[in-house]
């Protein structure tokens, strides 16, 4: 089953005609779990497929516990977006509907290395002490 129309393959295609460097999509995913998992993997394949500088990597977190640990992820499914380093960019379940979006601009973010911040939100930032974790939660309702 396609979750792209072709209509938004070619949308996502041209945005990812601007990617500059690399991109590594590792989706953490249980055979054993949800039919989410399963459309997770897909959806990452099908999103991957569509520019030959995105990989894609399935992890099973039951199977492959020391890298899913070195993520530091702890549900299923989620996907990490990874360029020439990794910025600890994750999704966790589906990125579709809403968040198949912030999947595309994750990709481009990561490909570039650059966040796109304001200068006044960078100085913001530079001023932290310490590392900062944020978590966005989001609903289709």
């Amino acid at each position: 089953m396609a979750f792209l129309s072709a209509q938004d393959e070619q949308a996502v295609k041209s945005e990812f005609t601007k990617l500059t460097g690399p991109v590594k999509l590792t989706v953490f995913a249980s055979e054993l779990g949800s039919e989410t998992n399963a459309q997770t993997v897909a959806l990452v394949r099908e999103v991957a497929a569509l520019s030959d500088k995105l990989s894609v990597e399935v992890l099973n977190p039951f199977i492959d516990k020391e890298q899913t640990a070195a993520y530091g992820v702890d549900v299923t499914p989620a996907v990490a977006v990874e360029g020439a380093e990794d910025y600890g960019i994750r999704f966790l379940g589906i990125p579709g509907g809403y968040e198949f979006a912030n999947l595309i601009d994750a990709i481009m973010v990561a490909s570039s290395a650059t966040p796109g911040l304001s200068e006044a939100t960078r100085t913001a930032l530079s001023a932290l002490q310490e590392d900062v974790t944020i978590k966005v939660f989001t609903t289709p309702t």
